[in-house]
């Protein structure tokens, strides 16, 4: 009796692999994928209703956003304007110190200078009350002199050489030096002194004051004056001032503290007499 046939079926190539065979579902497997899905399915379904109540809330969600992003720019806003002014308010105070600072430095540079200018005013009023002091004792000197003298008779022997225009030069050189009581040069003189000095430089020795000076020489009119001629103001014997005819109508003296040695028109200040000596 022959054996029954039993049919082939084609396998793969790669059957005898271990690896490429499919399992086999089973029942346990499809019902866990099963439940998983529908957990899924289910998650889904209470988002989307989840989704749809919010939905129904839209209203205070918008309404809130839109209120705190106005007050944060108010916010924003003050603490700008606030740091602008606190910038303002430090430049402000900036420029008022620089404005103290440049005050007080102008103020003290006032004040150097007020005090510079006191003790220059200071020095003068002590050189002006020295010089005052000194004029007076001149005068007491002078005086003096002129009461021992009174009794002789003061005669000037002439020059054995010299001449009138060696005096005038040398008056002429001191013109513009000052002016200082008992003064005899070289550079400060008094009206006696500088024509005792001017008289010396052509071997002529004049008596050292003007009362003495007056009445040294031949008096001559101020009408026939002559170059080199001793004009004197005052009387005689007890004159106060003395200077030297330079020709043209103008004579040559130390004048006063304020003007020194100067050239002056003897129409301004006319002569009470005149001697000559050369």
């Amino acid at each position: 009796m022959e054996e029954p046939l039993v049919p082939l079926v084609p396998m793969s190539h790669t059957a005898h692999i271990r690896n490429h065979r499919k399992p086999r579902r089973n029942a346990s497997s499809l019902a866990m994928r099963a439940g998983v899905a529908g957990g899924v399915l289910s998650t889904l379904a209470v988002a989307g209703a989840s989704g749809s109540a919010n939905a129904a809330e839209p209203v205070t969600q918008t309404l809130e956003l839109p209120t705190l992003t106005a007050d944060l720019a108010a916010q924003v806003a003050q603490s700008a304007d606030a740091t602008q002014q606190a910038a303002a308010n430090y430049e402000l105070q900036a420029e008022r110190d620089a404005a103290a600072a440049k005050a007080a430095k102008q103020a003290k540079a006032d004040l150097a200078e007020a005090k510079k200018k006191a003790e220059a005013k200071k020095k003068a009023a002590e050189a002006a009350r020295k010089a005052a002091a000194a004029q007076a004792a001149s005068r007491s000197s002078e005086r003096t002199t002129l009461s021992a003298s009174a009794s002789t008779s003061t005669t000037v022997s002439a020059p054995a050489s010299g001449s009138v225009a060696t005096v005038i030069a040398f008056l002429k050189a001191q013109v513009g030096d000052a002016y200082v009581m008992g003064g005899t040069g070289p550079n400060a003189w008094d009206c006696s002194g500088l024509v005792q000095a001017a008289f010396k430089q052509v071997g002529v020795d004049l008596p050292r004051v003007s009362q003495s000076q007056s009445t040294a020489g031949t008096p001559v009119s101020l009408s026939n004056l002559q170059v080199g001629d001793i004009l004197y103001w005052g009387a005689a014997g007890s004159a106060y001032h003395v200077g030297v005819y330079i020709g043209n109508g103008q004579y040559l003296d130390a004048a006063n503290p304020s003007k020194g040695v100067v050239i002056q028109d003897l129409s301004g200040y006319p002569a009470t007499g005149a001697v000559r000596v050369l």
